[in-house]
């Protein structure tokens, strides 16, 4: 039920199940060789297992002849921003984000800071699997830098796009939950450097996880309860990637992961419209929302690394996922989740508006998801069986094919598809009310059964 996922940005797994030294350092050899050497950045979350996948994937970039910068526990967005306009080969980013504490990852990064793309991520797999990597002589190694303050650049750069005076103004008191990830230094420090009082939970890198890392509603009860007890204007929870943000609003409300983005669209649209890309399963309350401002809505197969380099090409304003995943250009093309705090906080202060009141103005539908988990050697088959079994029961439904299976109606749509980062098909339904996005949810479960 555990297997090594492999996807365009990276591999992921199990420690010491799937995901091994020796596999690490080969991913790392693949890696350093693709990109013909060079200095490469390497950071990581602050898992238990943190300390040995990064010896490992150092080691794998020093055979190489690759010379790697360690950032050691940082962000990944500060990370990449780090990449931009560095003159640095790549970077490898070692942190499982939103998943379980038991699993990490090596997500692989391009020299302009953008995750691989589809072609990139195959080009590697191809290097990995002929195993033919590129040797160093054992007098010719490179050395291993330290990066010093590595996300201080990228908190300069947040301040800078967003209007820092009026909200230092404002004096919010925010709570934040790190879940002792990468962000339990880096989020303190750029709502202080704001002027905000801060109140922060789970920040001790390196102890266990207090809960699930994914920033859901289920995973924000105890910051709700912190936001009430201590009257903040709002609360904010980062995975321990610090690529998705979770949000409480100032009556301790968590707010559900698919409106976020929609409520940044709308924020976005009313000061400076322009393209949106998001992915085929976030909600259409992210259309409403930019139909307003006239602007387009571009749709992409699932995962950053899709939206990012559509966001890229297309120049969008704005950019993200449903996951809590919010791309805003102006900083950089990566789901940034500390640059999207301080765009919320921004708006805050410029509107004078407390969180619940934006929160209560955004478009929404309902969706209901479902994490189907199976054997991995089965998931093929059953995408497979439920695509024809969408074709036969609903002929004259628009069906796409570009991620997955989609069903789309007029004010409805069912999504199934297997996960890139868990052994899952995961079902997502949406509609205008409740009872027919759970019964769409059944016929959904109902065609991988």
């Amino acid at each position: 039920m555990n297997p090594l996922k492999i996807s365009i940005t990276g591999v992921r797994g199990v420690v010491g199940e799937t995901l091994t030294p020796h596999l690490v350092v080969q991913f790392a050899q693949a890696f350093g060789s693709y990109i013909g050497g060079g200095r490469v950045f390497v950071c990581n979350d602050a898992r238990h297992s943190a300390a040995m996948v990064r010896s490992a994937a150092l080691s794998g970039l020093l055979s190489t002849g690759c010379e790697p910068v360690d950032f050691g526990v940082c962000p990944t967005p500060g990370m990449q921003f780090a990449l931009i306009g560095s003159r640095a080969s790549g970077g490898i980013a070692i942190s499982a984000g939103h998943n379980p504490e038991d699993w990490n990852a090596l997500r692989f990064i391009r020299g302009d800071g953008m995750y691989f793309n589809s072609q990139e991520g195959d080009a590697l797999l191809d290097v990995f699997h002929a195993g033919n990597f590129t040797k160093t002589a054992w007098d010719e190694f490179k050395k291993v830098h330290i990066k010093r303050d590595p996300f201080g650049a990228h908190l300069k750069k947040i301040r800078s796009v967003f209007d820092s005076d009026r909200i230092k103004k404002r004096k919010f008191h925010i709570a934040v939950d790190t879940c002792n990830g990468a962000c339990s230094e880096a989020a303190p420090r750029l709502l202080e450097s704001l002027g905000c009082k801060v109140t922060v939970i789970h920040d001790q890198p390196g102890s266990p996880f207090p809960h699930d890392p994914e920033p859901t509603r289920r995973n924000m009860q105890t910051l709700c309860a912190v936001v009430k007890a201590a009257g903040c204007d709002a609360g904010f929870m980062f995975d321990t990637a610090g690529d998705r943000l979770g949000v409480v609003t100032d009556r301790g409300e968590a707010l559900f992961e698919e409106h976020l983005l929609p409520l940044c669209v709308m924020l976005q649209m009313q000061e400076t419209p322009g393209t949106v890309v998001t992915n085929l399963s976030t909600t259409r309350a992210v259309d409403d929302a930019a139909r307003a401002a006239g602007a387009q809505v571009i749709r992409t197969p699932i995962g950053q690394a899709y939206v990012a380099e559509a966001a890229f090409k297309n120049r969008a304003v704005i950019a993200g996922e449903g996951s809590g995943g919010i791309i805003l250009p102006a900083v950089q093309n990566n789901n940034d989740s500390l640059a999207a705090m301080a765009f919320l906080l921004h708006h805050l202060a410029r509107r004078r508006v407390k969180i619940s009141t934006l929160a209560d103005k955004t478009p929404r539908y309902e969706m209901r998801k479902h994490k189907a988990a199976m054997d991995f050697t089965r998931i093929y088959s059953s995408m497979q069986n439920a695509r024809q079994a969408a074709a036969r029961e609903f002929p004259d439904t628009r069906i796409v094919l570009d991620d997955g299976v989609k069903l789309e109606w007029r004010d409805a749509w069912l999504h199934l598809r297997p996960s890139n980062t868990e052994s899952v098909i995961r079902i997502i339904a949406e509609a205008r009310t409740a009872a027919c996005a759970e019964n769409l949810l059944q016929a959904g479960i109902n065609l991988i059964s």
